[in-house]
């Protein structure tokens, strides 16, 4: 099958292929660019990318503020006619300051999940930036669609799918995931899942076999919904809305069943983590290169989000003491209380951006074990889409 460029806005990109935001840390300017370079589309992960400033600890959104514009000037030297966009969580603090500095940075996209990006038209004003929401559901992408169409008379530039078995925080509830054939283990509070996938066996009974993630059939037919409402929108506007499917698509075989629904682009962020490009400490990507696949497990975040993670010392720790208080609060996502919360999910971050290991919290994709070695950026799109226009 020939893969087509991806055509958003009156940008175009020859590979079709996303590099999802990982923060913190983890997709900053260097790994932006190189993938932009290559063709696809670069992204910056907006999440604390200013860690490494001598003053993030005393104004962490001065510094973040910073670090936007020093990362996207770092990945437009390395990509200077490459597409380089911004990921942007609906749930941290300072939200619509941290859009406004993305669009003064001069960064052609915005992708924006972990929550609903409703108001997102408003922040960016007449910046001509592409707005691509990401949704997981059919009826968050009715929302999102419907709310810009009625109070903004517009759709997005892009919608990007995300499955559930993408890395980091997930766009479901625990109920979902099993509804989607992902045993979250709920039998025990542990805060640690498996990462195990049933479906029911057909005659009905409950017995549950196991099966390998992408076999999994209950949330293609979400996609599908999710593409119809997609569709409805798009034709009232007379003007296609590409979308790109996210979530467990790490190798060939996995990109061609992406496609095969029809998208346009596929995002893929787990395989970037063992690139030399990275932008990540090279002790974070070698925990993926160890770990086995009985190490990647559903967590609870501190905000009450499942989560997927390597089972490292940190994640024990949290589940054997049931709270490691923070010693510091960085101001990151709106509804953490520091007085609470299980551990600090952005110290966790940075220790794993930094190489500290076996203190961080190591997101990661359902088949971040897969990985064996070191490549490049080139190599891996070339392994994902070898046939291209």
């Amino acid at each position: 099958m020939k893969i087509q460029p991806l055509k958003i806005g009156e940008k175009i990109a020859k590979v079709p292929v996303i590099q999802g935001g990982m923060g913190v840390g983890i997709s900053l300017g260097n790994l932006a660019g190189a993938v932009a370079k290559e063709g696809g589309i670069g992204i910056i992960s907006a999440a604390q990318p200013g860690y490494r400033d001598e003053d993030f600890e005393k104004d962490p959104l001065k510094a973040n503020l910073r670090a936007i514009k020093s990362e996207y000037e770092k990945a437009r030297k390395i990509a200077p006619d490459g597409i380089i966009g911004f990921n942007l969580m609906v749930a941290m603090e300072h939200y619509e300051e941290y859009v406004q500095a993305v669009v003064e940075s001069g960064a052609d996209l915005i992708v924006s999940g972990a929550g609903l990006p409703t108001d997102l038209p408003k922040y960016v004003g007449d910046s001509d930036i592409l707005l691509a929401p990401i949704v997981s559901t059919a009826k968050s992408a009715n929302v999102i669609l419907k709310y810009w169409d009625k109070k903004y008379r517009r759709i997005p530039d892009l919608v990007v799918i995300e499955g559930p078995l993408a890395g980091g925080h997930l766009g479901f509830h625990e109920e979902q995931l099993e509804e989607y054939g992902i045993d979250v283990g709920r039998q025990e509070d542990s805060g640690i899942k498996e990462n195990r996938y049933f479906e029911p066996v057909p005659d009905g009974n409950t017995d549950r076999r196991y099966v390998e993630p992408f076999e999994n059939t209950k949330y293609e037919k979400e996609i599908e919904k999710i593409i119809e409402v997609i569709h409805t929108f798009a034709n009232k506007y007379a003007k296609k809305i590409p979308v790109a499917l996210a979530g467990g698509i790490h190798d060939r075989e996995s990109a061609t069943h992406a496609f095969s629904f029809g998208v346009d682009a596929i995002q893929v962020a787990t395989r970037f983590v063992t690139t030399e490009e990275c932008d990540a400490d090279i002790r974070y990507k070698e925990a993926y290169l160890n770990a086995k696949k009985e190490d990647i497990v559903i967590v609870k975040s501190p905000v009450g989000m499942p989560g997927r993670a390597i089972l490292n010392p940190f994640m024990k720790k949290v589940k054997e003491l049931g709270r490691l208080k923070p010693a510091h609060c960085f101001q990151c996502l709106k509804h953490c209380n520091p007085g609470t919360t299980p551990y600090c999910i952005t110290q966790a971050l940075i220790n794993a951006a930094k190489g500290k290991v076996d203190d961080a919290l190591l997101f990661c994709g359902a088949y971040a074990y897969q990985a064996t070695r070191l490549e490049t950026v080139k190599e891996v799109i070339d392994s994902l889409i070898p046939e291209r226009v």
